[in-house]
């Protein structure tokens, strides 16, 4: 038994990438595997299918590299392809594994999170009463998950030692991803997530105030947006750019880094920008920011991005679903790595945290940007 197991995984490895380890070692790893996964399906208190085993394997396997590689079962896989195209079901929140704990990228513009008082860099410690210490990503993700309609109860602790019990009723979550609008001669761009349909989006805005003689400057509000497409990162990266580097990638392989380039053409022919951004900005929107921060394209408001700065490829398995795996590292124009250091703002302005949403009049951030573009 233990042999046929070994062997169905070495059916899956190319040797040609295991050079520089002895072949003999990679053998007798894959036999204490196989063995331990012999011993748990014939002995284990409760019957148990060899498909979880495998896949919590995997799981465990992917979940010792990083918080944000992670296995996803067929389910999973389509609800992944569903959420870049800008719908998907569930409560709106962006989140990672910290310590054991759910973490709170960033709360999603207009859903049930952001509407029950969700914030970034909330702790995620209780599902329904069940503890997340000691699930994976996936199987937290799966509570979190239900019909719309259906209720369910987050313990959240958060970094004034709170602990707040709150209720979100599910739902299925149709992303607006930009909002725009002209605000005292200022064109006012909120860009919630970067989905497919965000580059169209921001086009037919800038189109809408340039017929506006009247508008002066920019705004381009990234707060709480935790990323999406590297593409269209770029794509809104260039929009506001001449030239020059937008971001680079470098991977294991050095065959593989890759660098990225704005072509000649700025949107708004020249006019000042101010990015927005705070702790709940991660990945492609950090991209962004600190693109046009780099070439000194627009001057950042706001408070540290979250620091994400990691690509994740999506790697399809043979049979089903498929592993979502970092493959490199996002670095920014300067040389400078985005990973857990984030982008920092020239200008500082902290949130005032539970009374602070983007959506109110008394936005002081966004006043304050559109004050200074006023001059």
């Amino acid at each position: 038994m233990t042999r046929f197991i070994v062997y169905f995984f070495l059916i899956f490895l190319n040797f040609s990438d295991l050079k520089s380890e002895n072949d003999k070692e990679v053998y007798k790893h894959l036999n204490l595997f196989g063995e331990a996964f012999e011993k748990i399906k014939n002995n284990y208190v409760e019957e148990v299918s060899s498909k979880e085993l495998v896949e919590a394997a995997i799981e465990g396997m992917l979940g010792s590299l990083d918080p944000h590689s992670t296995f996803l079962n067929t389910d999973e896989l389509n609800e992944l392809k569903v959420q870049t195209k800008g719908e998907f079901g569930g409560l709106g929140i962006e989140v990672t594994l910290e310590n054991g704990f759910v973490k709170v990228i960033s709360p999603i513009d207009d859903t049930p999170a952001s509407r029950a008082g969700i914030l970034a860099g909330d702790l995620i410690t209780h599902l329904d009463d069940e503890p997340v210490l000691g699930m994976t990503l996936s199987e937290a993700v799966s509570l979190m998950r239900g019909k719309a309609g259906s209720k369910i109860k987050l313990t959240v602790n958060r970094e004034d030692n709170k602990t707040l019990q709150i209720v979100i009723t599910r739902a299925v979550i149709e992303l607006k991803a930009v909002k725009a609008k002209i605000q005292n001669n200022i064109g006012y761009i909120r860009v919630s997530s970067f989905n497919q349909k965000v580059d169209t989006q921001i086009i037919k805005a800038i189109s809408k105030f340039k017929k506006n003689n009247n508008v002066i400057g920019y705004v381009l509000d990234l707060r709480n947006n935790p990323g999406g497409l590297l593409s269209q990162a770029i794509r809104i990266s260039d929009f506001f750019l001449d030239n020059g580097e937008i971001v680079s990638t470098k991977s294991r392989k050095a065959s593989e880094n890759r660098k990225w380039f704005a072509k000649k053409g700025d949107l708004t022919n020249g006019k000042a920008i101010i990015v927005m951004i705070n702790y709940g900005s991660a990945s492609a929107s950090e991209i962004v920011a600190g693109a046009l921060k780099d070439h000194k394209r627009a001057i950042l408001l706001g408070e540290n991005s979250y620091g994400k700065g990691s690509v994740q490829s999506i790697i399809p398995l043979r049979n089903d679903g498929a592993i979502r795996l970092t493959v490199a590292k996002y670095y920014l124009p300067s040389g400078k790595s985005i990973s857990e250091v984030g982008v920092s703002p020239d200008i500082e302005i902290s949130e005032e945290t539970d009374e602070f949403r983007i959506k109110t009049e008394t936005d002081n951030q966004l006043n304050y940007a559109i004050k200074l573009l006023n001059g």
